[in-house]
């Protein structure tokens, strides 16, 4: 017994690097981590049954308002202020918005919310965009009667609105009805194949109606496509559920990264740490302690949140990461050059289906077409304010999570 108490007391004096390792260990992990952590949405420390529903009803009431908002702006603007109704041929970009009409939350006004801040946003970053307006703008309304969709009417005066003629009698005389998947799919194909028909141009860029733009989205579009990679891409995913970016995660890229982060921040500790405040660190430059450090900082961007790392390279467009595609979504797609006939023809050819819609379609062609490839982009470019979906069953009230 005598021995195990000489043992433990010589570990656990403060001047051993176990004693302090384990200190800090529980300091950050146990007390401070909780407190940054416990109201950010996407950390693990985000304390869910305290705060979930008064932050899912508080975003809902502002987005309600946004969509108030808009609609006066819109109900109000002059037909020339700002106008997009005319589309110029072979433009640089070309941003199309898929719209469809909604069942459910139609007095968010997604549509709306989306055009008031894509029109600003293409006129404020005309700097950026060699002192023009950085886009042309097509409205692309999948529904074949326009009173299904008022926001889509209303916007008629300001944008090139282009509709989804009827069925055809063959295709109304199908034995079983669509699936909503298939006809997503269809939609989608169908306004991939007008923005190309109607403007041919240089890019494609397709947002779907409930993808709000940031702020700096057209500065971060045009420095992607100056880089080399956008040459021989299919597609770049310009949003990823914030939910579903962690590091704990099967794509290999994250997981380089993550070691890398505690790596290199592990070595830059071990160099400062020794000459900083008051006490003296037992820690040195010696593998183990490198191992201790990696481990520490890989912990605790995990658990704290990748998604909030991300928002760091906000600084700059050049800082925006750009990594193998993803599987999910499909809100904001960027298309460059004549990539998105290749992608409707590859649609055409698929059935979609529950587990099997179009992003995952999409996916699987990158993965397994030879000279295919896609990429996505990190941080989200867009929000998703889609609360309620057009395409799957709605909860009463919607959750953030």
């Amino acid at each position: 017994m005598s021995r195990w108490r000489s043992l433990l007391s010589r570990h656990l004096q403060w001047s051993s690097a176990a004693t302090q390792a384990l200190t800090l260990t529980a300091v950050t992990f146990c007390v401070l981590l909780p407190l940054i952590g416990h109201r950010l949405l996407y950390s693990y420390y985000f304390l869910r049954p305290l705060y979930l529903n008064t932050m899912s009803e508080e975003a809902l009431r502002e987005s309600l308002q946004l969509g108030g908002d808009a609609l006066r702006h819109w109900q109000s603007a002059a037909p020339a202020s700002p106008s997009f109704a005319h589309v110029a041929t072979r433009p640089e970009l070309l941003v199309t918005v898929v719209t469809t009409g909604r069942r459910e939350g139609r007095d968010f006004h997604y549509l709306l919310q989306l055009t008031r801040q894509l029109s600003a946003a293409a006129v404020a970053g005309a700097t950026a965009c060699g002192g023009r307006r950085c886009a042309e703008v097509l409205l692309c309304d999948v529904e074949p009667d326009a009173r299904d969709n008022p926001d889509a009417r209303l916007l008629e005066k300001h944008f090139r609105v282009v509709r989804r003629p009827p069925l055809r009698d063959e295709d109304s005389g199908q034995s079983e009805p669509l699936n909503i998947f298939e006809r997503e799919k269809r939609d989608y194909v169908f306004c991939l194949r007008a923005a190309w028909a109607l403007a041919t141009p240089r890019h494609l860029l397709v947002l779907e109606d409930d993808a709000l733009p940031r702020p700096d989205f057209f500065p971060v579009v045009r420095q992607l496509l100056s880089r080399r990679f956008a040459r021989r891409t299919l597609y770049i995913k310009l949003y990823h559920p914030e939910r579903l970016q962690r590091y704990w995660n099967p794509e290999p890229y994250r997981l380089l990264e993550w070691v890398g982060l505690g790596t290199v921040g592990g070595m830059l500790l071990l160099l400062v740490l020794p000459r900083c405040g008051p006490c003296s660190l037992a820690f040195t430059l010696s593998p183990g302690h490198l191992l201790f450090f990696t481990l520490y900082l890989m912990a605790a961007a995990e658990l704290l949140g990748r998604h909030y790392l991300l928002e760091l390279r906000r600084l700059s467009p050049e800082f925006y990461a750009v990594s193998p595609a993803t599987e999910c979504c499909t809100p904001a797609m960027l298309f460059p050059g004549n990539a998105s006939l290749r992608v409707a023809r590859y649609l055409e050819a698929a059935a979609c289906a529950k587990g099997n819609a179009k992003d995952l379609v999409l996916y699987r062609l990158a993965r397994s077409v030879p000279g295919e490839r896609a990429h996505s982009v990190e941080p989200n470019l867009v929000t998703h304010i889609g609360a309620f979906s057009s395409v799957r069953p709605n909860p009463a009230r919607p959750k953030l999570l």
